[in-house]
């Protein structure tokens, strides 16, 4: 089996990392401050596990573009008076419905470069 080994050429840049919404770039206490909300409900959605933060190697929480905003989603919800898990459970039935409507709408589109068969 080969390896790859990473290396100067192969290694995302730092630029790649700031437009990647994955990306880990916020601590627990940043993420927080963004959203405006505690370190204690971004600990309690992923006790619920609507998010799941990445560990540095301190074994820090660190949060992506991407979790904060299904983070500050929730923290509407709760806002409204949704309970926390209530909150979570809505926000993956939403991602959910979203993704089914995303594949429906491609399985609907013809294939590309298929045209309908002429009847002769």
């Amino acid at each position: 089996m080969d390896e790859v080994s990473v290396t100067a050429e192969n290694m995302p840049s730092p630029h790649d990392r700031l437009d990647d919404d994955d990306y880990p770039a916020y601590t627990m206490g940043r993420a927080a401050e963004m959203i405006g909300t505690t370190p204690a409900f971004l600990r309690a959605i992923g006790e619920a596990r609507l998010i799941t933060p990445l560990r540095s190697e301190g074994g820090h929480r660190r949060y992506s573009r991407y979790q904060l905003r299904i983070a500050a989603r929730a923290r509407e919800l709760v806002d409204q008076g949704t309970p926390v898990e209530a909150a979570c459970r809505i926000i993956i039935l939403e991602d959910q419905l979203e993704e089914a409507m995303r594949i429906n709408e491609e399985l609907r589109r013809p294939a590309a470069g298929s045209h309908p068969k002429a009847d002769a």
